[in-house]
């Protein structure tokens, strides 16, 4: 064989597996996850077993890993389809509040860029302002006080779980609708109390209640203060067309239902109950979500579980709609309402540019199920019906976006 024809030969064979390479299919590139973080608090008394024992409606009950682990796996079909591999959910457990930051920066060393924080409001606080100009989404899903969407806000944190204002507008809404105009109003003495005070007077103020009084409670072993834990003499000596009881730590208003001298209905911390989610609501695919959840976690869907499984979807569902965007770009899209999301309420939610607080529609709930659902109807709004609960963005003090 000639040596011309040994080289027509070598570049033939070499074509040829080329042309088999080609034929051959690609392999499919390695797809980054989306990796999601959970930062909780172990001294956080809301989760200690005494307390969740108790029950109490507006309340925790229990930790909500199961209902941000559920979140993810609704969303995987979407994170795939743009582009994601899998979704993780990384969750790290601060032993206290001065723990936090440090907590927080193992997570962003893990190249996690949106956090949900089930914390209470201090350590809400204290996770913000380590975050600051370090690239991370916070969603607040476990501390309603109203301070964190004002003059604690800031740009990357969103409020998931509703604040204090809101549901104390959602409770105002259903008095006025039932014409219950004149409740007595009975409050206990913690600073809990007294934020929840604050946000009743306010929503009062605005729905033009007409309260005919209010009257501390207090549980007390001191024979000397009995009588304001009696609630009998407590709900005596005056007419009243309803009891709304603040009680932030629902030990005491856990017995004033069918207790009060006049035949009348409870509010605010027990009795009727505005809450983010309950295991009652059979409307717009709920008892679906309600199951998954009871499947998974072993007990009830709560608010607070909702509140995480929403703060997952929204991470989720910002990552994949803006999978080539800076955290940056994504906070704007949240604050502009760019997106929105089903939460089983009958319409998709969407996060207020003005303090990071997500619309939503409040159940008002009871032991038995759902009465109503705020805002109810005749509270119009300019805009949007929602804005009715809550701080309006005339109203807001959050100086941040």
């Amino acid at each position: 064989m000639t040596e011309g024809v040994r080289a027509f030969a070598a570049a033939r064979r070499a074509l040829l597996v080329a042309g088999a390479a080609a034929c051959l299919p690609l392999r499919a590139q390695p797809q980054p996850a989306f990796r999601l973080g959970l930062l909780t608090q172990g001294d956080d008394e809301r989760y200690a077993p005494q307390t969740l024992q108790h029950d109490y409606p507006d309340a925790p009950g229990g930790r909500s890993e199961p209902a941000a682990q559920l979140a993810l796996n609704d969303s995987l079909v979407t994170l795939q389809m743009a582009g994601r591999g899998s979704a993780q959910l990384v969750a790290l457990e601060a032993p206290d509040a001065a723990a936090l930051p440090a907590s927080l920066q193992k997570l962003l060393q893990q190249g996690v860029q949106h956090v949900v924080l089930e914390l209470p409001a201090p350590g809400v606080a204290a996770v913000a302002a380590a975050a600051k100009g370090k690239g991370a989404i916070l969603f607040n899903a476990a501390a309603p006080e109203d301070v964190l969407r004002a003059g604690q806000c800031a740009p990357h944190l969103f409020h998931t779980l509703p604040s204090h204002a809101m549901q104390m507008d959602a409770i105002a809404q259903l008095l006025v609708a039932r014409k219950w105009n004149r409740p007595l109003v009975l409050v206990g003495p913690t600073p809990g109390d007294r934020l929840l005070q604050a946000a009743w007077q306010r929503s009062a103020k605005r729905f033009g209640l007409r309260p005919v009084a209010e009257r501390a409670f207090k549980l007390s072993n001191d024979p000397r203060e009995r009588d304001l834990g009696n609630v009998r003499l407590l709900t005596s000596d005056r007419d009243y067309d309803a009891v709304v009881v603040l009680d932030s730590g629902g030990e005491f208003t856990a017995g004033v239902p069918f207790r009060t001298v006049l035949p009348r209905p409870v509010l605010g911390s027990n009795g009727l109950v505005a809450q983010a989610w309950s295991h009652f609501y059979e409307r717009h695919g709920a008892p679906q979500l309600t199951r998954r959840f009871l499947r998974r976690a072993n007990r009830p869907m709560t608010s607070y579980d909702w509140a995480s499984w929403m703060a997952a979807r929204c991470a989720a569902e910002v990552a994949s709609a803006y999978i080539k965007a800076s955290v940056a770009q994504q906070v704007q899209a949240l604050r502009q309402g760019a997106l929105a999301v089903d939460g089983y309420k009958g319409q998709r939610l969407t996060f207020r540019g003005w303090d990071g607080q997500l619309r939503q529609p409040l159940l008002l709930a009871h032991g038995g199920g759902v009465a109503d659902v705020a805002p109810l109807e005749g509270f119009l709004h300019p805009r949007i019906t929602l804005d009715t609960l809550g701080y309006d963005a005339p109203e807001t003090a959050c100086k941040a976006p």
